[in-house]
């Protein structure tokens, strides 16, 4: 028998319906990677999972027992499910290790010795054994989400819940989360994880929901869902062409309007935390460092400026492409266009680009990831 069971789950608020009919099974050990767009009940179906949310209609079977039923001893039962939030959630009035031994003194009736040492135990494995002694707001974003891990950990329990886990985080601590999640997953922890991190989805999954419009569209291998998806809608959004266009017509351009397109495109796109973050300071750096001083340099008001930025399958590489406009006709060199003002900058791009190359019509080109 499955650990879980969902059967013809269905979650309402008035006219909004996140969850339509989801149905599906999670064999003991196994990871399960949670993608799709926003909006389509992800994050919804993971709360319902363990009760923070009651469904509609349906059920939830756990280890046997339906979490939908009206006499289920709910707290029992939250005990074999630990759950990771976006916001870590961690009480910010208690060292990491109170945060860590509360629940099991309090609910599985530990001694306060027994906690500190598992506590100590779990702190290591994330790698802030160190860090025990500290206050919550001490520690970056990313270890905050490491001891939130380690206090899901701490109730021992059958099932590790995320809710996009990276999401909070500034690219830089993704890696190290993540790199705490596929641990776990290699320990052959049970773990269903909403994510869009799409290469932790094919490298540490045993198998990837795909969630569409309130229902779980397809489910597989990550093999066979990136590279031989079986629906229209898994398709697109696997495979889909991801281009992001940007022109610019004035040296006083508009820099709020072109980076909200960006984050909206980055957001729609599902891009990594990574590899947006890197788009980002190109595209920053390569416009106000170097294109627009030379457009003034060359007494352009219309320097028409194009970009296109196209992310490649998986969402681990991106090009950004500059057509140079004005600039071209007013004969810049290739060594004008890779110059930049100042150190600093220089540094920022080199960082986050892998190549640059100009291509046969004269336009630069941003290799990124």
């Amino acid at each position: 028998m499955s650990l879980i069971e969902i059967k013809h789950l269905r979650k309402e608020y008035g006219d909004v319906v996140p969850l339509k009919d989801v149905n599906a099974t999670v064999d003991e050990g196994e990871v399960i990677s949670i993608i799709g767009p926003s909006g389509t009940g992800k994050s919804t179906l993971i709360r319902c999972l363990n009760r923070l949310e009651t469904p509609t209609s349906g059920q939830i079977i756990v280890d046997g027992i339906d979490m939908c039923a009206p006499d289920v001893n709910l707290p029992m039962m939250r005990q074999k499910m630990g759950m990771v939030f976006q916001n870590y959630a961690l009480f910010n009035h208690k060292l990491v290790i109170e945060n860590l031994m509360m629940a099991p003194m309090d609910l599985l009736g530990m001694s306060k010795q027994e906690a500190y040492d598992q506590a100590l135990d779990l702190l290591k494995m994330v790698g802030l054994r160190d860090k025990a002694l500290s206050w919550p707001h001490e520690l970056s974003g990313g270890q905050r989400q490491r001891v939130a891990i380690a206090r899901g950990l701490a109730m021992n329990p059958k099932i590790l819940l995320f809710d996009e886990p990276t999401s909070a985080l500034d690219p830089q601590m993704v890696s190290e989360v993540l790199s705490v999640i596929t641990r776990l997953a290699e320990r052959g922890l049970t773990m269903l994880v909403v994510t869009h991190e799409m290469r932790f989805a094919r490298d540490a999954s045993t198998r990837v929901f795909y969630m569409d419009q309130g229902e779980l569209w397809e489910s597989g291998t990550p093999k066979q869902i990136f590279e031989n998806p079986q629906r229209r809608r898994t398709r697109d959004f696997v495979f889909r062409v991801r281009n992001w266009n940007w022109e610019i017509h004035s040296i006083d351009y508009d820099y709020a309007a072109m980076m909200s397109s960006f984050e909206d495109f980055c957001a729609r796109q599902f891009l990594g935390h990574r590899i947006m973050y890197a788009c980002k300071l190109v595209l920053e750096e390569s416009t106000s460092s170097i294109l627009i001083p030379l457009a003034k340099e060359y007494g352009l008001v219309d320097p028409r400026i194009a970009y296109e930025l196209s992310v490649g399958e998986g969402g681990e590489q991106a090009d950004l492409r500059v057509d140079v406009g004005e600039l071209a006709a007013c004969g810049v060199s290739d060594e004008e266009l890779n110059a930049v003002a100042d150190d600093i900058s220089k540094r920022i791009l080199e960082s986050a680009i892998s190549r640059y190359y100009v291509d046969e019509s004269g336009a630069p080109h941003y290799v990124i990831g």
